[in-house]
């Protein structure tokens, strides 16, 4: 007893010292070792023999294994019922109780004597044992964060009544987590589920990854990388940002470091993105089970998606607001176009659902992407405007293609809003009575429906058809560097007579979308002059280059192209000509230094014969 009450470090050297006093010392020697320290106090942390409480964990854990053995309860991705089963075969009693200032007080009481006493409340307790009214204390220890959280599913819905939620939503359909808490919360959750309910809790386990840095490194305060959804939604300012990461640090020596990296990577503090941006931005990153490496130049990039659709809805309402939509009974005329957009609208409505039902939330969010941006923006709003500018077209066309442009966008709309139920909300109000579309809101609007009767694969082959003839002639635009409103002479060569009748179909859209100055059809034995080539399936497009270009100008431009690129070439032949570096160098950055060199040398190649057709005109 004489060393009760001392200083850790005065017990110590007392204790030392009266060994030495009764002979038992044999030698002292130093020993360097790693000594823990809290993280706030800097207090160095002893190892502390104390009494505390269990739970006796396997009867608990036998049923939730069987659980998902048997399918009643099943992991997406299913590689993550492997690591549950890993650590359900192998667990240890659980110690419930916690020495914290918060949580669910452990259920126990004590009598002067030690005697302890269990139940639901101390009026129990007294009445069960006979207690009267001697002194009883509760133990001050809580339950553990994971012991209450556990009891989650069902003690949120009224348990231990049998209330109309608890009946109602008691099993529920799917849990969504990350992987770092499965045996944590989840494991627990179905042990306490099965236990107190006798049902499983949830019927599918969704794992996330997740969310780091632009570096890869898990965002903690300590580390100051953390991403405040607020901030990338409002945006925030370099000061504030700079503030807001050093401020009640547990290690206030990491201030200044956690300072220079943030002036380093937001020099300008961080632009306002948008709810909507900020929540495609998560979906669009959501491959299964793999972490988030957050960078904003992708939020940055689906902010500008936000402005297309904004500027879609604002073209479309221009076009229909104030016109006939095809509401009422008059006949309508769909173009090709029409039909081809609404056969793609039933394809992408499949697609979205199926990844949904597989909770590939980042396949769903691309199928969309693409949808919305390059078939409806690109293309199918492009290809109206012949139709709504043409005066001699008739109504019913014009009320043809209103109608498929506000019905295909109401459509998307719904589909869409899960994602970005902001910006899909504030456009669906305008352009619900133009569809003829029912409902308050969008969030109570039916999930939308494939209509097997619109889809045409007819019209989808007659528009690949066209994007091929048009994409050619820009893509040739590009490379020779010709003007885009420029007018262009046509050849075209080996063509069918269903390549023809193609033509005549879409020659309006041709026209308005390529700007072609003539069409010529090349006879079989007819040679062409020196042209840029662009294939349509087994059909050439050919741009004779003659007077179009100045020579010496793009020769010039050219040769400066090709000089650089055979600078770059040159090095990278050179760096892996080095043993040293293909030997110690990573093998990605080694396969990523040949891919370079690849490109670059595909595009010389290139730049070389484009320079040598120019010389020969």
């Amino acid at each position: 007893d004489k060393y009760r009450g001392l200083d850790r470090y005065e017990a110590r050297r007392r204790i030392v010292e009266d060994l030495e006093v009764e002979g038992l010392l044999e030698k002292v020697e130093d020993h360097r070792l790693m000594v823990p320290r809290g993280d706030r106090s800097h207090a160095v942390v002893e190892p502390y023999l104390t009494d505390q409480w269990y739970v006796k964990i396997a009867p608990l854990a036998e049923p939730a294994i069987r659980a998902v053995e048997d399918g009643r309860i099943h992991f997406v991705p299913e590689n993550w019922s492997k690591t549950y089963f890993e650590w359900m075969h192998n667990i240890q009693d659980w110690c419930i109780s916690r020495q914290l200032w918060w949580g669910h007080r452990i259920p126990a009481w004590y009598d002067e004597a030690g005697n302890v006493y269990v139940g639901h409340s101390e009026a129990e307790v007294r009445e069960k044992n006979g207690l009267g009214d001697i002194p009883l204390v509760q133990d001050e220890d809580v339950l553990d964060t994971w012991f209450s959280s556990a009891l989650w599913p069902f003690s949120t819905l009224g348990w231990p009544e049998r209330t109309p939620e608890l009946e109602t939503f008691y099993p529920t359909s799917v849990l969504v987590t990350g992987f770092d808490i499965i045996f944590f919360w989840v494991a627990r959750m179905i042990m306490m589920g099965l236990k107190f309910m006798g049902d499983v809790p949830f019927r599918e386990v969704y794992i996330h990854g997740l969310v780091r840095d632009a570096h890869g490194q898990k965002m903690s305060k300590s580390k100051g990388n953390v991403l405040d959804p607020i901030d990338l939604i409002d945006g925030i300012d370099l000061e504030a940002l700079v503030k807001k990461r050093t401020t009640g640090l547990m290690q206030p020596q990491m201030a200044k470091q956690i300072e220079e990296a943030t002036r380093r990577e937001f020099p300008k503090g961080i632009p306002a993105f948008g709810t909507d941006a900020l929540r495609f931005t998560f979906a669009a990153l959501a491959s299964t089970g793999r972490d988030i490496k957050f960078d904003l130049k992708r939020i940055e990039g689906y902010r500008n998606f936000c402005n297309k659709i904004w500027n879609a809805a604002r073209y479309v309402l221009m076009n229909t607001e104030g016109h006939d939509t095809g509401l009422g009974d008059a006949s309508i005329t769909l173009s090709l176009p029409d039909r081809w957009i609404r056969s793609r609208l039933q394809a992408v409505i499949d697609a979205v659902r199926e990844q949904l039902e597989q909770y590939r939330f980042d396949l769903a969010a691309q199928a969309l992407y693409d949808f919305i941006w390059h078939d409806y923006c690109d293309w199918y709003l492009e290809l109206s405007k012949p139709v709504l500018n043409d005066p001699e077209a008739s109504e019913a066309a014009h009320r043809g293609t209103r109608q498929t442009l506000v019905r295909v966008l109401e459509h998307w709309l719904r589909l869409l809003h899960p994602f970005m139920p902001f910006i899909t909300e504030e456009i669906w109000q305008r352009v619900r009575p133009l569809a003829g579309t029912e409902g308050e809101t969008i969030m109570l609007a039916p999930w939308p429906a494939s209509d097997e009767a619109q889809r045409d694969p007819a019209a989808e082959r007659e528009i690949e058809w066209l994007q091929q003839f048009i994409m050619g002639l820009r893509r040739i635009r590009a490379e020779m560097d010709i003007a885009p409103r420029k007018p262009l002479p046509v050849l075209i060569q080996g063509w069918t007579e269903r390549d023809r009748e193609r033509y005549r179909e879409t020659r309006p859209f041709i026209e308005f979308l390529a700007r072609p100055e003539s069409i010529t059809w090349l006879e079989p034995n007819e040679q062409p002059p020196e042209s840029a080539t662009a294939l349509v399936g087994d059909m050439k497009l050919l741009i004779p280059l003659a007077g179009l270009i100045d020579t010496e100008a793009e020769l010039a431009r050219l040769d400066k192209e090709i000089n650089k690129l055979r600078q770059q070439v040159e090095r990278a032949q050179k760096k892996l000509a080095n043993d040293g570096f293909v030997r110690k160098a990573p093998p990605t950055v080694v396969e990523k230094e040949r891919v370079r060199l690849r490109e670059h040398q595909r595009a010389l190649a290139e730049l070389e014969a484009q320079a040598e057709r120019i010389r020969a005109l």
